[in-house]
């Protein structure tokens, strides 16, 4: 079983929740931008959540399944087809033998996601899939995918063991509702608690990050990224260590623009952080498109973990409601 890449598209990478356990030797983690993309999709097909899937960013890819598949594409719109008519979202997918699958432009999000009911065949290193382009590690070959490409698929025992049974159960073309997860929307407002040099900035300052509205600049990867708005000064110079930072971190280098801290951040920084994104909101941030626009909310630590908790749980709803569905 396998998947040929006809069309690579702009950046198409293979990604699981990421590499834990290494930070301390500088390797970062790494994994999905939109955890929950990933984690639905999985659980779509009957994987478990940390499988690896193909994660395809802002144009796509074109793939031709070598042998009859299941499948869920979740996170942004791509206008996915298969052979040339519209495959549904958010919804596991039986794909026939020699089937080609054809993703566009993204009209709402900016990153969606591919889960192969099975998982895709290829070693795990240091303990997961995830691609880590600036170092060559993971996904396929170290890097991202190009046409020509033939990813092995593993196979899936759920369904190559009764699909016509998950035929059956499919045949209503049902979908998960994800509106209360991730907001796919060009504005957004996100919400943060304070960094630890948030005292450190000047009251103006504190007052424009959460007053003011800010842009994802086009120079923004997996990376971090970078905001375009009023500029942000401390109330005094001071000389700052380098620390351990993570995902959604806020950073205000000397140009006083804000970076934000995604995906495949550093394990550590060197800039003064005036906040960090709440983990509730980082597959809503994660899907914003280059342009779109932010607005920060400053929320206290137990609004953010009960928003993660509310959250864990309604996953956790939609997972049963799904193995209901799925299963036979």
């Amino acid at each position: 079983m396998s998947i040929k890449v006809l069309h690579q598209g702009l950046l198409t990478t293979i990604q699981d929740l990421g590499r834990y356990g290494f930070q301390k030797f500088g390797v970062i983690v790494g994994g999905a931008m939109d955890s929950y993309s990933l984690r639905l999709g999985n659980l779509l097909v009957g994987n478990i959540e940390n499988e690896a899937a193909l994660e395809i960013t802002l144009y796509g890819t074109k793939l031709q399944f070598e042998e009859e598949t299941l499948i869920a594409i979740t996170g942004a719109n791509f206008l996915p087809t298969i052979n040339d008519r519209p495959a549904p979202l958010w919804s596991p997918i039986i794909v026939r033998k020699n089937s080609v699958l054809k993703f566009h432009t993204a009209i709402d999000g900016s990153r969606a996601y591919i889960a192969i009911a099975g998982g895709i065949d290829i070693p795990a290193v240091m303990g997961s899939k995830s691609t880590y382009l600036r170092a060559n590690i993971g996904g396929f070959k170290g890097r991202a995918l190009q046409k020509g490409d033939v990813l092995p698929l593993t196979s899936s025992k759920i369904f190559n063991s009764k699909p016509s049974k998950i035929r059956q159960k499919n045949k209503g073309n049902w979908s998960i509702n994800y509106n209360e997860l991730i907001n796919l929307g060009k504005h957004q407002i996100i919400r943060v608690i304070q960094g630890t040099e948030f005292d450190r900035f000047d009251k103006e300052s504190q007052h424009k990050l959460l007053t003011e509205v800010f842009t994802l600049s086009l120079q923004s990867d997996r990376m971090g990224y970078r905001l375009e708005g009023s500029s942000l000064s401390l109330s005094e110079n001071f000389e700052l260590l380098s620390e351990g930072v993570t995902f959604g971190t806020i950073q205000i280098p000397p140009s006083g623009q804000p970076i934000i801290l995604m995906a495949d951040r550093q394990t550590t920084g060197g800039y003064p952080k005036i906040g960090q994104v709440i983990s509730a909101d980082l597959p809503t941030l994660a899907q914003l498109p280059p342009k779109a626009t932010i607005q920060f909310k400053l929320v206290t630590l137990e609004e953010a973990e009960q928003a993660f908790i509310q959250n864990e749980q309604k996953i956790h709803l939609i997972k049963k409601a799904i193995n209901f569905k799925l299963y036979p």
